[in-house]
C-alpha cells in the first residue's frame, strides 16, 4: 500500500518526472518516489489547495508547520500510520538523507507563504532549500549502496544541486502566468513590474542551460542504477529549455510549455541506451 500511495502521487502530479523515475533501477526508483510524495504534499500545502479548501493564511502555516514535525519525526517510527510517511521513513533510514537538507526545504516552502518577490540572493536561497536539496536527497538515495571518491562525490554534489537549480528554474518560465496571476508571486526580479522580454528570456535560458552542462558532467560518475534515469530528466528538461527558446516570450508568459508524450518517450529511449554506452565506456 505504501508504495502505491507514493507512485500514485508522482504518477498524478508530473508526467515527465515519473517517466524518468522508470529508468532507474527498482530500489532507487522506488525511493525516489517516495521522497516525492513527501515534497509534493508539502508543495500543496503551500500553492493554493489549502487556501482553496478554506484555510486562513494562519492556518496554511500551522499545517506547513505541523507536516514539517511529521516528517522529521517519522524516520524513527517503525510504521507510520501516514502510507506516504511511512514509505518516506524508510527511505530515510536506508538512505541516509541528512535532515538539515528537509529543513532547508521546509524553509522554502515556508517562504512562499510571507514573501511575494525575490531578488537574486534571495532566490538562490529559495532555489537552494526548494530544488537543490532534492538533488541532494535523491544523490543520497542513489549512492546508498555504492561508495564514492570524494572527488567524485564532490562532481556528483555539484550536479545534483545544478540540476534540482535548472528543473526549479525551468518551471519558474512554464509557469509565470499561474505564479504571477494566480499566486502573486515573482520569481526572478527582472520581472518585477516588468513583462518578460525576448532578452530576459534568453539570459534566464543561459542560466539554466549552464546548470544543465554542470549537471551533465556528474552523470557518468553516477552508478549504473541511476545514470539512465537522471540522464533522461536532464533531457527532458533541455527538450523544454530548447521550446521555450523557441517560444515567443509573450507566448511563454501566458501559456504553460509542454513537451508531447511521444517526444518524451523517444528522450527517455535514447537517454536509456546512452547510459548504457556510459556502463561500457
Amino acid at each position: 500500500m505504501t508504495r502505491k500511495a507514493s507512485s500514485t502521487v508522482i504518477g498524478t502530479y508530473s508526467t515527465s518526472f515519473s517517466l524518468a523515475t522508470r529508468l532507474l533501477g527498482a530500489r532507487e526508483r522506488q525511493d525516489v518516489r517516495n521522497l516525492y510524495a513527501m515534497v509534493r504534499i508539502a508543495d500543496e500545502i503551500v500553492d493554493g489547495t489549502a487556501e482553496e479548501a478554506g484555510c486562513t493564511p494562519a492556518q496554511v502555516r500551522e499545517l506547513l508547520d505541523h507536516y514539517e514535525e511529521l516528517v522529521l519525526r517519522a524516520p524513527a517510527m517503525p510504521f507510520h500510520p501516514d502510507p506516504v510517511l511511512h514509505a518516506y521513513a524508510g527511505t530515510v533510514r536506508r538512505c541516509g538523507i541528512e535532515e538539515e537538507h528537509v529543513r532547508a526545504f521546509f524553509r522554502s516552502m515556508r517562504r512562499d507563504l510571507t514573501e511575494s518577490t525575490y531578488d537574486h540572493d534571495a532566490l538562490d536561497e529559495y532555489v537552494y532549500g526548494s530544488a537543490e536539496v532534492i538533488g541532494l536527497m535523491c544523490l543520497s538515495i542513489f549512492l546508498a549502496d555504492h561508495p564514492a571518491t570524494d572527488a567524485d562525490r564532490a562532481t556528483m554534489t555539484s550536479g545534483a544541486r545544478s540540476l534540482g537549480a535548472a528543473f526549479q528554474k525551468i518551471n519558474f518560465l512554464r509557469d509565470l502566468a499561474e505564479d504571477t496571476g494566480e499566486l502573486g508571486r515573482t520569481y526572478f526580479d527582472e520581472l518585477d513590474g516588468h513583462a518578460l522580454t525576448e532578452r530576459i528570456k534568453a539570459d534566464l535560458l543561459d542560466d539554466i542551460d549552464a546548470d544543465l552542462a554542470d549537471a551533465r558532467m556528474a552523470i557518468p560518475l553516477l552508478p549504473g542504477a541511476a545514470r539512465a534515469g537522471v540522464l533522461a530528466a536532464a533531457d527532458l528538461f533541455a527538450e523544454l529549455s530548447g521550446r521555450l527558446r523557441a517560444t515567443p516570450a509573450e507566448l511563454v508568459a501566458t501559456t504553460r510549455i509542454r513537451v508531447p508524450g511521444p517526444k518524451k518517450a523517444a528522450i527517455a529511449g535514447r537517454a536509456a541506451v546512452a547510459a548504457a554506452r556510459m556502463g561500457r565506456g
